[in-house]
């Protein structure tokens, strides 16, 4: 099997198993904050961050591979996050839920799409830096697991 061809599985088997997660979540834990320092963000909040930054990722990274060279230097993630949070304030957690679905259904058709050669491109990552693209690929999983496993964090019974 092509290195692609496994990132692409890995981000399908990974999406399925967040859309599910996220799917059998109350109204409360919606509501339910992870992250108090600065902004608050709640479960919510994080599905939105999730949607926004892989909608994100799915243009940088094709515009890297066609030679581009990725985000600017002063990129701001935080402005950023911020801005894509205002964005999104208004959408319902099942509207932000079909929006994730989506938008992984795209990045896994993109990463299924390019050759194992495309992987060794590089630009510049929001919070990587200049990377290559596998590295870019690999961490829309590990930034998922990263904010999944605070989200567990707050749901565990104390």
């Amino acid at each position: 099997m092509s290195e692609t061809a496994e990132l692409a599985e890995k981000l399908k088997s990974e999406g399925e198993k967040f859309a599910a997660f996220f799917a059998g979540l109350t109204d409360a834990e919606w509501q339910m904050e992870v992250y108090t320092e600065g902004s608050v963000w709640t479960i919510r909040n994080i599905l939105a961050h999730l949607m926004t930054s892989e909608r994100a990722f799915v243009k940088l990274f094709e515009d890297v591979r066609r030679g581009g060279p990725g985000v600017s230097e002063d990129f701001v993630i935080d402005r950023y996050n911020a801005r894509q949070q205002e964005k999104t304030r208004e959408l319902t957690p099942s509207e932000l839920l079909d929006q994730y679905k989506s938008v992984r259904a795209q990045m896994i058709a993109w990463v299924s799409g390019i050759s194992d050669s495309d992987l060794d491109k590089t630009g510049r990552h929001p919070f990587l830096g200049v990377t290559t693209m596998r590295e870019m690929v690999k961490m829309v999983y590990i930034h998922n697991q990263i904010h999944y496993r605070d989200v567990r964090k707050v749901l565990k019974p104390s």
